[in-house]
């Protein structure tokens, strides 16, 4: 018998429970949680498709069964060995995705807190009619003595934004001036001189195991992208071709636009997950793909990073827009009839276009 038989055969069905669990309250909280799924997953009415498949009626639908969307081959296989979707098997699953299906396309790496997880699922719910067949969490150990075990308090939360005492200033009193905490948290870019890196480092081989869990999934074991996400590595001598391959070898100008964009912008779905010595290492690995770092051992740092140069630097310039003709001289712009003749197309969408949706028609398929 298969893990997912076993796994279904030993879930009991306390349907009653679980619908009284899901309460409004919960599924509010878990409309929250829903955004950090919603750049992959829709539901809700008209839901459709997107780079993961809509999950309306996600409850008792058998993995990887949706009709109309290119699953993984992991995740075909789980459903045909009995895996079906219940509170169970989506809590286990949106805690570590990759552990619970191997092989899944699901770049998201899991959420990390229970009452997250719950939430998240309570509001799944209010979107499935077969939610009250969801297995309901377990209700809490008796102590001795026939007495329920109290629930452990959490800790009071930090101060936050919510809590500052709003200034009057202004005319209307509008706005507040944003907390040292609040602009520290934003205050992440990096310039190419290395100015705002973090104090941290990163060897390449420890970024190739990180690129593995959290890149690979997307841009190709070895940079040479999936499906229609952006390649990474190769593309030499290729810019002057009518379709370059721009990576960060041949293309992209500086380290530290690498660093940054990593840091803030991914893992996809994950975004602000990596802390800056991760960061460091999969920065250090896209280097070493590149041929840029030859050395398994280099070790990139905020003390090494200004000795990286990128084959391409030379070629971009300092923006230089405010001593172009029209504003240096003050001269009123064009704004209709500015042409000689008629509007050409010079470039279509689906060339410029490289973040997958799950529905093009080049039949490249999403994360599950």
């Amino acid at each position: 018998m298969s893990k997912f038989l076993k796994f279904t055969a030993s879930i009991v069905l306390l349907g009653a429970a679980w619908a009284t669990n899901a309460s409004a309250q919960d599924a509010d909280a878990g409309e929250k949680v829903f955004r950090k799924c919603a750049a992959c997953h829709a539901v809700g009415d008209g839901a459709k498709n997107k780079v993961g498949p809509e999950l309306n009626e996600i409850f008792g639908r058998v993995a990887g069964s949706h009709e109309d969307f290119k699953y993984s081959n992991a995740m075909v296989k789980a459903g045909e060995e009995g895996l079906v979707w219940d509170h169970d098997s989506l809590t286990q699953y949106l805690a570590k995705p990759r552990d619970f299906v191997k092989g899944t396309r699901m770049a998201f790496a899991g959420l990390k807190k229970d009452d997250e997880i719950a939430n998240v699922i309570a509001y799944l719910a209010t979107f499935s009619a077969n939610a009250e067949q969801a297995a309901a969490e377990p209700a809490p150990a008796a102590a001795e003595g026939g007495e329920t075990k109290p629930t452990e308090t959490a800790e009071a939360p930090a101060t936050n934004a919510a809590d500052a005492v709003i200034p009057e200033h202004g005319v209307y009193h509008l706005g507040r001036e944003a907390l040292p905490e609040e602009v520290a948290a934003w205050d992440i870019d990096v310039r190419p001189d290395g100015v705002g890196l973090p104090v941290g480092s990163g060897t390449v081989a420890d970024g190739g195991v990180l690129y593995d869990e959290n890149c690979a999934v997307c841009h190709g074991v070895f940079g040479e992208g999936e499906g229609r996400w952006p390649v990474l590595a190769g593309g030499y001598d290729t810019l002057t071709a009518d379709r370059p391959v721009k990576t960060i070898g041949s293309y992209w100008p500086f380290a530290s636009t690498i660093f940054d964009y990593v840091h803030r912008a991914m893992p996809f779905g994950n975004a602000r997950s990596l802390d800056a010595d991760q960061t460091y290492a999969i920065t250090a690995y896209l280097l070493y793909l590149n041929d840029i770092v030859t050395d398994e051992d280099f070790e990139l740092s905020n003390e090494t990073f200004s000795e990286v140069s990128l084959p391409n630097e030379e070629n971009f310039y300092p923006d230089d827009r405010l001593e172009e003709a029209n504003f240096a001289t003050n001269v009123e712009p064009c704004m209709e009839n500015c042409g000689d003749g008629p509007a050409e197309i010079v470039m279509r969408a689906r060339i410029l276009d490289v973040t997958p949706d799950g529905d093009d028609e080049s039949g490249a398929g999403g994360i599950d």
